[in-house]
Parts: structure tokens; sequence; C-alpha cells
């Protein structure tokens, strides 16, 4: 029997971000201290893993490190007046430079819309080349507020792997 296994770990970091349209208090600028947690599937190296912990770590963790921690998340289309003025600034006035660490991002920054981002647009990117698919990803935004978002393909992956998994696991000794 084929069997595909996951590699799991966990990064920490803290941004800040208001939700737009929410109907309470997540609508004012505010943040958090979250924890991302990235579940990474394939099949066995000659070695016994999925991907190793350090490469998770480097091409995924070290992506919210250098794009999201200590960083705002706006939603590019958020019409409030707060980002009005953020936007003039930033264009023509150059009031609001790179450093302050606004980051534009193509959804609106909630939880969910933050898994799925992580799930369909960074993870593809950072593991390309690895053998390795991120099949889901947690975002906890509090201890008591978590989201998450998995592969809808991913049963379609294990029955139809890339080739590469097809010969590291005949390379290793397993069956088809």
């Amino acid at each position: 029997m084929k069997s595909i296994q996951n590699a799991t770990r966990y990064h920490d970091f803290s941004a800040g971000h208001r939700v737009h349209g929410h109907e309470n208090k997540c609508a004012h600028l505010h943040g958090h201290n979250y924890r991302i947690t990235f579940v990474v599937g394939g099949v066995l190296d000659a070695v016994g893993r999925v991907l190793d912990f350090g490469t998770i770590g480097k091409q995924l963790c070290q992506w919210l490190e250098e794009e999201w921690d200590h960083k705002f998340l706006l939603w590019e289309k958020d019409d409030s007046l707060f980002v009005q003025i953020v936007r003039e600034g930033t264009r023509r006035l150059e009031v609001f430079p790179p450093e302050l660490g606004i980051v534009w991002v193509p959804f609106n920054p909630t939880a969910e819309n933050m898994a799925d981002y992580l799930l369909n647009v960074i993870g593809p990117q950072q593991l390309e080349g690895t053998g390795a698919l991120l099949v889901s990803v947690k975002v906890e935004e509090t201890r008591k507020c978590t989201a998450s978002a998995t592969l809808q393909s991913v049963m379609v992956a294990w029955e139809n792997p890339p080739v590469e998994w097809n010969l590291l696991h005949n390379e290793i000794g397993g069956t088809q």
C-alpha cells in the first residue's frame, strides 16, 4: 500500500491587521501573536523524511519572518479613511515609508484568508523543487481562535503523485 507521510512545523510571529467590513472590534486596528502551523506531505526520502524540518523552517517560517513579522497587514481594497490616508501618503507624500512595515495584501486579512493565501500561494512558491507539498495551514490568532485551510486535492495528489514521488518511492524500495 502506498503511504504518504506528513511533517508538521509551527512558527510564532507578531503582526497587526484590520478586518475590513467586520461588525465588531476586529474592524479596528489591532494585532496578534500568531502561531502558524504548516503540514507538509510527501513520500519519505532515502533518509526517511518528508522534508527536513530545517528546510521547512527556511522555506516557510523564514518567509513569515521576512514578510509579515512585526508588520501591519492591510487589504489593498480596504476603502476606509485610514487606508486612503496611508495610500495617499505612501504614493505621493512619502509620509509612510516602507520601513514602517505596512504590507498590502490581496485579501481581507482574516485568519481564514491568511491560511488560504499561505496554502495556495506561498506554499507552492516556497516549496517548489523540494518534492513536498504544503497540504494544510493553521492560523492561530489567540489560544481560543484558529482558522485552517487544507488542500481539497490532497487525495488526488496522493493518487496521482508527481513523477519525482514515484521515482523516489521506487528508489528507496517502496512498492506501487
